[in-house]
């Protein structure tokens, strides 16, 4: 008899771990959402050279489109907001290691970042386009053209100018540079033929060399822009889509779009 108590007891005793253990296993490995407002601050990683969604001004703040919506995500959370500036090919290893909680900075959201991180739903679309030296203007007219040995095209390392690059225009010589100034400028001075990159940057860099240059501005991809954060915490991830409904859904994005894309002059 007393046997068959012991066994009922390692039964019980089992089953009760068990339960305890599932329970501590659906708890999420990480819940920033409340970290964050028990700090009192969102720590916010982004690549300043992204215009017109993070630069730097004359007074050497960074501004932006995904600076005001990081401003934004602020206020909504009661806390006070710290930009960290991060080299666009540490970004990801940035987040992973904690720097900052999450990347605002134009990140197109694509199947193979998403092994690495979790995306927000999207807050704005875009799609790579060209700028090309003036020689060929009348001459090129379409992007598969400059998929041949005789034309050089530039792309910025780690982007998906890059990616979009090497998939669409593979007999084309590639140059990746770190920064997208350098990109540009290698058209504009004759030492490269065509730059690939996000269209709002395309039209900057027009606007910046427009007797040098000239645009393909129809996007050849399509791109969504999301907010990444680490993987494992569906909470975050969920509060974030709630606020890009928001923000899409009373105007305030819509503002953002309209100053920071629709007028060129509001950097000055």
């Amino acid at each position: 008899m007393r046997q068959k108590e012991n066994l009922l007891i390692i039964f019980f005793t089992v089953v009760f771990l068990a339960g305890c253990s599932k329970v501590v296993t659906n708890n999420p490995a990480e819940n920033i959402l409340d970290e964050i407002v028990k700090r009192g601050e969102l720590r916010v990683g982004l690549n300043a050279g992204y215009y017109p969604f993070e630069v730097q001004n004359n007074k050497g703040e960074i501004v932006g489109l995904d600076v005001a919506l990081a401003n934004e995500m602020a206020k909504e959370l009661g806390v006070k907001l710290t930009i960290i500036n991060t080299a666009w090919d540490g970004i990801i290893p940035s987040l992973m290691s904690k720097k900052f909680d999450l990347i605002a900075s134009g990140m197109t959201i694509t199947l193979e970042r998403a092994k690495k991180v979790s995306f927000s739903d999207p807050y704005f679309f875009t799609g790579q386009t060209v700028l090309l030296n003036k020689k060929y203007l009348g001459k090129i007219t379409e992007v598969s053209q400059l998929n041949s040995p005789s034309y050089t095209v530039v792309a910025m390392l780690g982007t998906t100018g890059e990616f979009a690059v090497q998939k669409n225009l593979p007999k084309a010589k590639i140059k990746v540079f770190k920064g997208e100034a350098d990109a540009a400028q290698e058209v504009a001075f004759g030492r490269a033929d065509a730059f690939v990159y996000d269209q709002p940057l395309v039209l900057n860099y027009y606007n910046k060399f427009k007797d040098k240059t000239y645009t393909l501005l129809e996007p050849f991809t399509f791109e969504p822009l999301g907010f990444a954060v680490r993987r494992g915490d569906p909470d975050f991830i969920l509060w974030l889509n709630h606020f890009v409904r928001q923000v899409k859904g009373d105007g305030r994005l819509q503002a953002m779009v309209d100053k920071y894309m629709n007028n060129p002059g509001w950097l000055e």
